[in-house]
């Protein structure tokens, strides 16, 4: 279905899915589910993020849905509601973020502008409250309760560890940065207004309630955050509540605006973001330069030169681009038929150095585990899912003809602390950049541990017993590999 036409939702309650639609006329946070069977799901139990595997997190996450439904007709398509009555995942769900959490924060040295912000919609644009320097929990309060203001707190994983724990699963399960903020809202209030992200959505209600205004919208899948006033984005496609325990998600390009209702003391919502500049344009993006520079060295009529005065702009506009689009026909085939590989390195850079490290709270987790490997033991890799392979020029060599090597990144020692945050810093920032570099004829071997459970030292597929010893040792050192545990 075309995201500019309806959406559909779906509210669910126990162990059923039904698709819902809104009642026209209907009070607020009603909705009516048509009149057709309701799809019994084989799932059961509460919905509480307790998988330590990335798959069944995610799972846990859209319960009672399931993930191959889900992507098949939720994921980019239209929003999706979960509406949850277990007092488990209601718990569950407040202790990851409560507004009383904020006093404790607060005394750790929080950061207007970096940390949080203060702010509330009036008259249909966001209005910005911060002070200057430190956040004062009195103060802050003040705002809350007496200008009615919403407390948007950034990155919350960075000091709850169970959101560390949450957040770090499902960056392995997408394979993309997943980053959080949890908005506070006193009765009556809103902190936005109409607007749309650029990122997937995963709302978690933790407490009390908040009215969801949705919209088709007005830049489907959209690339950048907007604006869209009152007048140009229609009437809601859907109008519901969501209470401590509830789900909401819903695509980048969403317009979308929330308050908390009269009656409701205060609400707290966690809101999962990922997504971000992860279509099929970014990677052209990131994936043409190198890959139309390496077509260049073996096809000449890439090397041959444009026409007199075509940076004067005189004329041949027509003949340029069917030249042009005969080239980029002629590089398609040559990806096509396996003559050039798409190579994303900086997305994947970007990923594997900004992303959240494993969830391990003792520093002793990550050091080298294990006997030393040698020839004939069986290894395999640890944090397989926070392991990046690249293929790259050697930048330490730039006054000779260009080589090329493998860059085996990691994300083991990155520091929660700047989580999608980032440093102030650049230089800062690759210093603690993580990897190892290996000649490009060990790029086998590498995906051979990436591709198997285990396997020998010794069936690495290496030119010697030497280099292949030599490869185990390094990963082993970096803490990426271990010697498996003989079982008799």
């Amino acid at each position: 279905m075309p995201l500019g036409s309806r959406f559909d939702i779906f509210s669910t309650t126990s162990n059923q899915i039904m698709p819902k639609k809104k009642k026209t006329g209907a009070s607020v946070g009603h909705i009516e589910g048509p009149a057709t069977k309701t799809a019994k799901s084989h799932h059961t139990g509460p919905a509480c993020l307790s998988s330590d595997d990335p798959a069944g997190l995610f799972q846990s996450l859209i319960h009672p849905m399931g993930q191959e439904e889900f992507f098949r007709d939720v994921w980019e398509k239209r929003p999706l509601h979960l509406q949850r009555s277990d007092p488990a995942n209601s718990s569950y769900y407040q202790s990851l973020f409560q507004l009383s959490d904020m006093k404790a924060l607060c005394a750790q040295g929080l950061e207007y502008g970096t940390d949080l912000n203060v702010c509330r919609c009036v008259e249909g644009k966001k209005k910005v409250l911060n002070k200057v320097g430190r956040v004062n929990h009195n103060v802050l309060s003040k705002d809350f309760h007496q200008k009615k203001a919403t407390i948007q707190f950034h990155q919350p994983q960075r000091f709850k560890d169970e959101l560390w724990r949450i957040q770090e699963k499902l960056e392995c399960f997408f394979g993309t940065l997943v980053g959080s903020n949890v908005y506070m809202t006193p009765q009556e209030s809103q902190g936005l207004p109409p607007h749309y992200d650029d990122v997937e959505v995963f709302i978690l209600q933790l407490e009390g309630e908040k009215r969801w205004r949705l919209y088709s919208p007005t830049v489907p899948l959209a690339r950048e955050y907007g604006l869209e006033p009152e007048h140009r984005i229609g009437t809601p496609t859907h109008d519901i509540i969501l209470k401590a325990g509830d789900l909401l998600y819903f695509p980048r390009g969403t317009i979308h605006q929330a308050e908390t209702p009269a009656g409701v003391d205060h609400s707290t919502h966690l809101t999962l973001s990922t997504y971000q500049n992860m279509s099929w344009g970014n990677l052209l993006l990131d994936v043409f330069p190198s890959m139309l520079f390496d077509t260049m060295q073996s096809d000449i009529s890439l090397r041959q030169g444009m026409p007199r005065r075509h940076l004067l702009g005189s004329g041949g506009d027509l003949d340029t681009g069917k030249r042009m689009a005969d080239m980029l026909r002629g590089l398609g085939d040559r990806l096509e038929s396996g003559a050039v590989a798409p190579n994303s390195t900086e997305m994947r850079r970007d990923f594997v150095t900004s992303r959240l490290p494993p969830y391990i709270q003792n520093e002793e987790d990550i050091a080298p585990a294990g006997k030393i490997p040698a020839l004939k033991d069986s290894v395999r890799l640890r944090f397989r899912d926070h392991i990046v392979i690249t293929v790259e020029p050697n930048q330490e060599r730039t006054d000779e003809a260009t080589e090329l090597v493998v860059f085996v990144l990691h994300s083991l020692r990155n520091q929660r602390e700047v989580h999608m945050i980032g440093r102030s810093d650049p230089e800062e920032e690759d210093e603690v950049s993580q990897g190892l570099r290996f000649p490009v004829s060990h790029l086998k071997a590498l995906r051979q541990l990436q591709e198997v459970e285990e396997l020998t030292v010794a069936e690495l597929e290496l030119p010697s017993d030497e280099a292949k010893v030599n490869m185990a040792l390094a990963l082993w050192t970096e803490s990426l590999l271990e010697v498996c545990e003989t079982t008799i």
